[in-house]
């Protein structure tokens, strides 16, 4: 075959711009939930991808407040489901892990809290992605660090301040 009539192939090895994400998402959630409430796989992705720090494998679980709360029980000893649980498997190249979110708690907190349900799970997600990837807020100096970073993450999606409690929140609870 002559040069002029080879076909011009893009090359396979595209470099990469950032670090790159592998995601599974799960639905577990039973038949009451309504799935219309749930996140997409691509909003999912998009939530994920703004967090990502380095290569990482996760899939990310939505599930039920059985679940959720078995879950928590096994792996925390509290005997109630909570909104996000994040696994981390090792810590190798790429991190592996595991979020799980319980639609039923984000629902009611989002409800609770006075925000968009897109824009708790977004929240949630960039939260789970923080801890896979090391930060933590069991101290006060490193909560400050990782509440700060998803703030700015937030803003960058074109979501509020998760932290910035509602007027609406402020009336009903008397803080400020």
């Amino acid at each position: 075959m002559s040069s002029k009539n080879k076909k011009h192939r893009p090359s396979s090895t595209i470099p990469r711009t950032g670090p790159s994400l592998k995601l599974a998402v799960q639905y577990a959630v039973g038949t009451t939930h309504d799935s219309a409430l749930l996140p997409t796989r691509t909003q999912l992705r998009k939530w994920a991808k703004a967090a990502l720090q380095q290569d990482i494998q996760i899939t990310i679980r939505m599930v039920d407040e059985a679940e959720g709360c078995d879950l928590n029980h096994r792996f925390r000893g509290k005997n109630q489901a909570t909104n996000v649980l994040t696994f981390v498997y090792d810590d190798m190249q790429p991190l592996s892990g595991d979020i799980v979110l319980c639609a039923t708690v984000i629902a009611h907190e989002a409800c609770q809290q006075d925000k968009t349900l897109t824009a708790h799970y977004a929240h949630l997600v960039i939260h789970g992605m923080l801890h896979l990837q090391g930060y933590d807020h069991e101290h006060e100096s490193d909560a400050s660090v990782m509440e700060q970073l998803e703030t700015t993450l937030m803003l960058a999606l074109g979501y509020d301040n998760p932290y910035q409690l509602s007027v609406k929140c402020t009336q009903v609870t008397g803080q400020e």
